[in-house]
């Protein structure tokens, strides 16, 4: 039994000592985890496409103008979203995934673009 497995199922709230249970909690630890890299790997294929050039970011971010405005356009969409009826946010989950992509983005190259365009124009 993994000490690892145990941990987690004991912060899940299990407290038995059941292998078969023990070991079903490191399956779903191990396919979170195995998710969690995957979406890493997903962002990081579309941040490096968007390294290539500002006026690509801009475009992705669009219609927004700079990456504090994107920010603001995701954060108030986001916000829309959670206070609508649950039927309609079934509806848009589609434009929730991209505001939230779209702040991933927005975040990282406000923080970072700069830096990036200034050495790969050099």
């Amino acid at each position: 039994m993994d000490a690892l497995a145990a941990d987690f199922a004991h912060a899940c709230g299990y407290g038995g000592d059941s292998h078969a249970l023990i070991e079903a909690f490191a399956r779903i630890r191990e396919h979170g985890i195995r998710q969690a890299r995957l979406g890493h790997f997903r962002r990081k294929v579309v941040v490096d496409a968007l390294k290539q050039s500002e006026a690509l970011f801009l475009a992705a971010i669009g219609p927004a103008l700079s990456a504090q405005e994107a920010i603001e356009d995701a954060a108030r969409f986001i916000s829309f979203w959670r206070n609508m009826p649950r039927w309609h946010q079934e509806r848009r989950l589609a434009d929730l995934a991209r505001a939230r992509q779209q702040r991933l983005l927005a975040r990282f190259f406000r923080r970072y673009g700069h830096r990036i365009w200034a050495l790969q124009a050099a």
